[in-house]
């Protein structure tokens, strides 16, 4: 591939010299373009179009008639500052060579010793390792694309737990930007906490490095936002090792997962309840009468189980229609969890049928006076679309551990007494 060098020499003698010695080079294919000063080197530089970006490096005497030492070098380096660019000076200016070089030239060469090998040597090196910056920096660059590009927050760290890099997603959710977050403590711009107690999180980042794995947090982690705002995380932390294998940090993938823990959460409420009143329904009862049961074993109570069934709905569905049913439920509902603890349970078992778990009673007829509370409180109107409905219930009563040892076997005594209660005229209840 063609190379062009822009040489900068005002002595004829000398570009000539320089410009035989590249054309004669075998393994390099070069284009040579001579100016003699400064500005018209910066004249050629400034051109624009892809000629400008052709220039593959360029070979500068600092001392032109229209530009002196280190101010020739600046003046270039300042317009093209990705070429590289090879110094030419006397011994008697190796000095300001030096400074250029410190300055970002690439290397310098003294004129009085100029000879073939030294020059295509030196222009070579200094080609090939502008190549190398560039496939590097373009490298780097695809690469965080890549990380801005993608959905999920990354975020990494060296050795010693400092922040050297953010993606945007991570910018969002920790509310700290790239250049602010860089060199920072990890624990500054990741903060994240334990949901339920509130308690710093485990340090997976950390652990990654020192145990030299992948770790994930806890599935309740939250991470707090540097305005305190706070969503729920999940994440991976790997350890990064250089080309020895050695650990040489941790980089962290993470994202935020607020919505889906939330809809998580909405659809295991919906599992466990009833949509139209929102109370328990039959598969969280059976929960609840395992715990309860459980409980009344080890602290030798008792507990009792009330199954009732609103005498007559069919006829309100069939008069005011089905929405003020639904209305009438709900409100039944309402009056139910008044008549109860809070340690006990109110749940509704399908169409107008409802069951209470009365978690602890000392004796059977507290749960006679729970159900004679329940239906005086029923038999009061209920407002429903601008009509006054009235109700009653029957209601059949079993205890544990003497009407049964299972919450299967209680629930169908309690159902038998029900319609027993049913039997007897209805607005009353029995027991098993």
């Amino acid at each position: 591939m063609l190379k062009t060098i822009l040489l900068i020499q005002e002595d004829t003698l000398c570009a000539r010299a320089v410009q035989e010695v590249l054309l004669g080079s075998g393994d390099l294919t070069l284009g040579i373009e001579w100016v003699r000063g400064c500005s018209e080197g910066l004249e050629r530089l400034n051109r624009t179009g892809k000629q400008k970006s052709c220039i593959d490096a360029v070979l500068v005497d600092l001392f032109l008639p229209d530009s002196q030492g280190i101010e020739t070098f600046e003046r270039l380096y300042k317009e093209l500052p990705d070429t590289p660019i090879l110094v030419l000076c006397g011994p008697e200016e190796e000095h300001i060579a030096k400074l250029a070089v410190q300055l970002g030239a690439q290397d310098y060469l003294l004129k009085n010793r100029l000879d073939s090998d030294v020059l295509l040597k030196a222009l070579r090196t200094m080609i090939e390792r502008a190549a190398n910056a560039e496939a590097l920096f373009e490298e780097k660059e695809r690469a965080q694309f890549t990380l801005d590009s993608i959905g999920d927050a990354v975020i990494s760290i060296d050795a010693g737990g400092l922040v050297t890099y953010i993606n945007a997603v991570a910018e969002r959710l920790t509310g700290w930007s790239r250049k602010e977050a860089a060199g920072r403590r990890l624990a500054d711009v990741l903060r994240i906490i334990n949901v339920d107690t509130r308690e710093t999180a485990s340090d997976s980042m950390g652990l990654a490095i020192c145990e030299n794995r992948t770790v994930s947090l806890a599935p309740n982690s939250v991470l707090v936002r540097r305005d305190g705002a706070e969503a729920g995380i999940e994440d991976s932390s790997a350890p990064i090792h250089d080309r020895r294998g050695q650990v040489t940090g941790a980089v962290m993938v993470f994202r935020d997962v607020t919505a889906a823990r939330a809809l998580s959460l909405k659809m295991s409420h919906f599992a466990q309840h009833d949509g139209l009143t929102d109370l328990p329904n039959r598969i969280l009862l059976k929960d609840r009468l395992i715990q309860a049961m459980a409980m009344a074993q080890r602290h030798g109570k008792k507990l009792a189980v009330l199954y009732l069934d609103i005498d007559r709905f069919k006829h309100v569905n069939d008069t005011a229609g089905h929405t003020a049913g639904d209305r009438l439920l709900q409100s039944i509902s309402k009056r139910l969890l008044d008549c109860v603890r809070s340690s006990d349970t109110v749940t509704r078992q399908g169409g107008d049928e409802f069951v209470i778990l009365l978690s602890e009673v000392a004796h059977a007829q507290d749960a006679a006076v729970t159900a004679e509370k329940i239906l005086a409180t029923l038999s009061e109107p209920h407002s429903i679309d601008k009509l006054e409905l009235f109700v009653s219930a029957s209601i059949g009563i079993a205890t544990y551990p003497g009407d049964g040892t299972t919450g299967e076997s209680l629930l169908k005594n309690a159902d038998a007494a029900m319609y027993q209660a049913k039997d007897c005229g209805r607005n009353n209840y029995q027991f098993f």
